[in-house]
């Protein structure tokens, strides 16, 4: 049977659960446990797939084919093993599966309550994520004291009296803040919030303490006075410059051997965190920078793209090339120019939806296509770019994707639907396609042109890549754009044998695809496309002075 490590959250949002949750699993992997992480999430939507990225962040898709909250990103880069659609699951999901049961007649006509039909639900998909796992830690998305959570934290304080202090563990991340003006270090909020938990019947085993300097044994013994929790057990939890280092941060306060005693494991090995403080080595001042522009419409919050940033440290780990990454709204484009891509050294448009923006990303494009400046295009980001291609080199005046405009002439992007049979005739269109039946998730098989740059890359015909896409380029236009030049360098190994990389042998570096690599880059290794690009990048800085 598995044990399991509950991680709670106080004070205010987005302290790093889901980093200080990865991070303790990957110490526990380090000592040879067989260890997943699960993400409870209050919010009410189903999945996150159709949550505003400004709100919610990055929408990360597991192999399966989930789509997940940025945390699972986090767990798969500090973890050898890959999540799967059991690792996340919402409030909504778990209502749902409630609301079915009962249409179903399975719950024999009782009346359906939170207490015990909801939790039941919430305390059967754990148990399902546990399944031949030695411990799981589960985290619990929102703050202590938020209305949302309160049937997970119900749900576990259940789990504590069914199984026990020595199979279960409360571990609470609460915000220590230091108050400039007087000079002070305040444990209050902290205290408020462990007593949150305690009223409603949980008594935190460990605190993580998470603060911008450290933590005073003054302060450590009023906490743990105030809170029920004994000294040792109170860790600090710093600021850091790299989310890499915190592993070794938590080892060296003892987390593991705590967290080991108090679940009565013992006969472990020692932790071995050499990967980690070789990644953490690697990571010196390089010696050569190039300046990437990611041109998109989600700019403002970094943390839309946050697989994507993270894939560029990967890289940088292992070529030793600083990346300076611009976020450039692509309506700022439309509305001023590509001016400010002139000092660039590569230009990339990352994923997304909607219409918005879309003829500043165009124009980033063409920008980088006519100035020989390496681009790479990631699933929108391939799609606008053969729509450019389309329109200013195989003369099909405004080309477009049937998501941006349903009539255009020339719809080179289009549902499945849309052009599976098609003829060429506008009439031939079905424009009322269901978007949702065409939608790509999870991981795909894609072959590989050989003696292509897509090859060259990888160093492999064959790959596996994840997906999350509607549209797909419209087949019955591929032999028009590879006579104007443009080589289709990956297919699917599906049966329509969908378009998956592009690339333009006449341009110094130039490479689209339809998946997302960033979502299975990790520090260990870095993605070999992000590692070949800003060498590219770096090539063309160079040869351009």
């Amino acid at each position: 049977m598995s044990k399991y490590i509950f991680i709670t959250g106080g004070v205010i949002s987005s302290l790093g659960k889901g980093i200080a949750a990865a991070s303790i699993a990957a110490i526990l992997e380090s000592r040879g446990v067989n260890v997943t992480i699960l993400k409870l999430d209050p919010y009410i939507n189903v999945d996150s797939g159709t949550m505003n990225p400004f709100q919610h962040g990055e929408v990360f898709v597991t192999e399966d084919g989930a789509e997940t909250d940025l945390d699972l990103g986090h767990y798969e880069r500090f973890l050898h093993i890959k999540m799967k659609r059991s690792n996340n699951f919402t409030t909504g999901q778990i209502y749902e599966s409630v609301i079915e049961k009962e249409r179903n007649g399975e719950y024999l006509g009782n009346t359906v309550q939170v207490i015990p039909h909801i939790t039941d639900e919430i305390k059967r998909r754990i148990y399902k994520g546990a399944e031949n796992f030695d411990i799981t830690i589960i985290e619990i998305g929102g703050t202590v004291g938020d209305i949302e959570s309160l049937p997970f934290l119900e749900a576990i304080r259940q789990m504590r009296f069914t199984h026990s202090n020595q199979n279960t563990l409360f571990i609470h991340l609460s915000y220590v803040p230091f108050i400039t003006v007087s000079r002070e270090i305040k444990t209050k909020p902290t205290q408020h919030s462990v007593k949150e938990l305690q009223k409603l019947g949980i008594q935190p085993d460990i605190l993580l303490c998470r603060m911008d300097r450290n933590l005073p044994e003054e302060d450590r013994r009023k906490i743990s006075l105030f809170c029920n929790v004994e000294e040792s057990s109170i860790i600090g939890c710093y600021d850091s410059d790299c989310v890499y280092k915190i592993p070794s941060m938590l080892h060296k306060q003892d987390i593991d051997t705590i967290i080991c005693k108090k679940l009565n494991i013992s006969d472990l090995p020692v932790a071995n965190l050499s990967s980690w403080n070789n990644i953490v080595e690697m990571i010196k001042e390089p010696t050569e920078s190039v300046n990437i522009a990611i041109v998109g419409k989600y700019v403002e919050l970094t943390e839309s793209y946050k697989s994507l940033s993270e894939a560029f440290k990967h890289a940088e780990i292992h070529t030793n090339i600083r990346v300076n990454i611009f976020y450039i709204n692509s309506e700022d484009i439309e509305r001023n120019g590509t001016a400010q891509l002139t000092k660039m050294d590569g230009i990339l448009v990352p994923g997304g939806f909607g219409n918005r923006g879309v003829e500043g990303k165009i124009a980033a494009i063409r920008f980088s296509r006519e100035n020989n400046i390496p681009y790479l295009g990631i699933c929108l980001g391939m799609q606008i770019a053969l729509i450019e291609y389309a329109r200013n080199v195989a003369n099909m005046d405004n080309a477009n994707s049937t998501e941006f405009d349903a009539s255009t002439k020339f719809p080179v992007v289009a549902l499945i639907q849309q052009w599976i049979n098609y003829d060429g005739n506008i009439e031939a269109r079905d424009s009322n396609s269901n978007i949702g039946g065409t939608m790509r998730l999870g991981n795909y098989q894609c072959n590989l042109l050989p003696d292509s740059l897509a090859t060259t890359i990888y160093g492999n015909s064959v790959i596996h890549e994840r997906h999350r896409h509607r549209y797909e380029i419209n087949n019955y236009y591929v032999p028009y754009l590879e006579e104007a030049g443009l080589v289709i360098s990956g297919y699917s190994a599906s049966t329509e044998k969908l378009v998956e990389t592009i690339e333009l042998p006449q341009h110094r570096w130039f490479f689209a695809c339809q998946f997302h690599p960033e979502f299975t880059s990790t520090p260990r290794d870095g993605h070999p496309l992000f590692k070949a690009y800003i060498k590219a990048a770096l090539s063309y800085k160079k040869d351009k002075k």
